[in-house]
């Protein structure tokens, strides 16, 4: 039986992070995945200038390779478009600036398969004496006794850890009958992905686009640029509204691209290269109990996405990081127990908390087409509101800005 001191449930982004953390930390780990890296993973395939922050923080070295790959193409930011058209595009810095951003750094935000994306953080946690990682193992079994957690899978794995960082995903075991936190169809969107080539009519600066259809309320079509002329296209509704609605989400995303005005333009010449598959997005808009004795829930696992523009890489890296720190405390302290172990939550809501209230607030408006509107032609004249926008994909200090009344002041009067 293997012994360790934190064993890693899943090693996509927020587990990755989780690992990557403790090893700058000096603390060793067990990683372990049912996937044998590169695999595919069904996503929208957008990393917002959260993912550059999160990486720098955890280790500038690994920001910087991640910019001089190149399985991704470089984004500027995100174009919302409104149930009446009105288009809105908000840049992942608040000085973007289309004009003249080839003067500036390099963006901040980028657009890749997560094949490619989760397999450069895989390869980055192979470089790490720190990390032991076991892929092609399905964990089957955790057992809680007195001096830890006993963790089985197939292949013979057995390891035997202090803590459990569980990053393996909206479908997580652990996190249902563990944790109890279940599905709920107010709190979960279905959405559907497909790989085209030769879409037309792609932003210059590679803006991921999100489009508020009318029927897709309160969901979206996307579509995301990507390398070789490919773009990430997909549908992504709701639960409550689809099983409401009797949604057939692939039916609305082909009718879409055949029919209507603007889309079918764009996709005149474009040709589906993949299958079409679909996947659920377990959404941040509710406050959960995200740890217990010896265990912490982080990425979709920990039901972390983003309500409003349905982005979860950001907040999967975000939350690993936070598990390793909160993991480190706890070793140091040799305490395991729920009560300490819930620093952590305090430390998820805080960060990034605010950014998922304001998300949650902007999803309820969406059901709304005339205030939806409304709001979308206001915030194209404003400033203020824009860069409240581009401080959501940007840094996590949201909170900040919305504690200052003067920022209120400002947004009303636009100055």
């Amino acid at each position: 039986m293997l012994e360790t001191k934190v064993c890693i449930v899943g090693a996509g982004p927020a587990g990755a992070a989780a690992a990557l953390q403790l090893a700058q930390l000096g603390i060793e780990c067990v990683v372990v995945d049912k996937a044998v890296f590169p695999r595919d993973k069904v996503c929208g395939d957008g990393l917002s200038g959260k993912v550059i922050t999160a990486l720098n923080r955890i280790d500038p070295a690994i920001a910087t390779r991640l910019k001089q790959a190149d399985f991704k193409v470089n984004s500027w930011g995100v174009k919302f478009v409104a149930p009446a058209r009105y288009a809105l595009d908000v840049g992942y810095r608040p000085d973007y600036n289309s004009a003249n951003h080839e003067h500036k750094e390099t963006p901040i935000g980028y657009v890749c398969k997560r094949m490619d994306f989760d397999n450069f953080l895989v390869d980055e946690i192979k470089r790490r004496s720190e990390i032991t990682l076991l892929e092609g193992i399905t964990v089957d079994k955790y057992e809680l006794k007195e001096d830890g957690y006993y963790v089985t899978g197939s292949k013979d794995f057995k390891v035997k850890a202090q803590l459990l960082i569980i990053a393996n995903g909206a479908h997580s075991s652990f996190t249902k009958e563990v944790a109890k936190i279940v599905m709920e169809p107010e709190h979960y969107v279905a959405g559907i992905r497909a790989y085209y080539k030769n879409v037309n009519g792609n932003n210059p600066d590679n803006f991921i686009e999100l489009h508020f259809l009318k029927e897709l309320l309160p969901g979206y079509f996307w579509i995301f640029p990507l390398p070789n002329g490919e773009a990430n296209v997909g549908v992504g509704v709701l639960s409550e509204a689809v099983r409401k609605k009797k949604m057939n989400l692939k039916k609305s995303m082909l009718d879409i691209i055949a029919n209507d005005p603007v889309f079918k333009e764009r996709f005149k010449d474009a040709e589906l290269v993949s299958n079409i598959e679909g996947y659920g997005l377990p959404l941040g808009s509710k406050v959960r109990v995200l740890s217990g004795e010896r265990y912490m829930l982080t990425g979709d696992a920990a039901y972390l996405i983003d309500p409003f523009t349905g982005e979860g890489i950001g907040n999967g890296l975000y939350s690993g990081r936070i598990a390793a720190l909160q993991a480190a405390e706890a070793l140091k302290a040799n305490n395991y127990s729920a009560a300490q172990l819930a620093k952590y939550d305090a430390e998820i809501y805080r960060i990034l908390g605010p950014e998922l209230k304001l998300s949650h607030r902007l999803q309820k408006l969406i059901k709304y087409p005339w205030l939806f509107n409304t709001l979308m032609k206001i915030s194209s004249r404003n400033k203020q509101l824009q860069e409240l926008l581009s401080c959501m994909f940007y840094e996590v200090d949201l909170r900040k800005k919305l504690a200052k009344p003067s920022f209120y002041l400002k947004l009303i009067f636009n100055r």
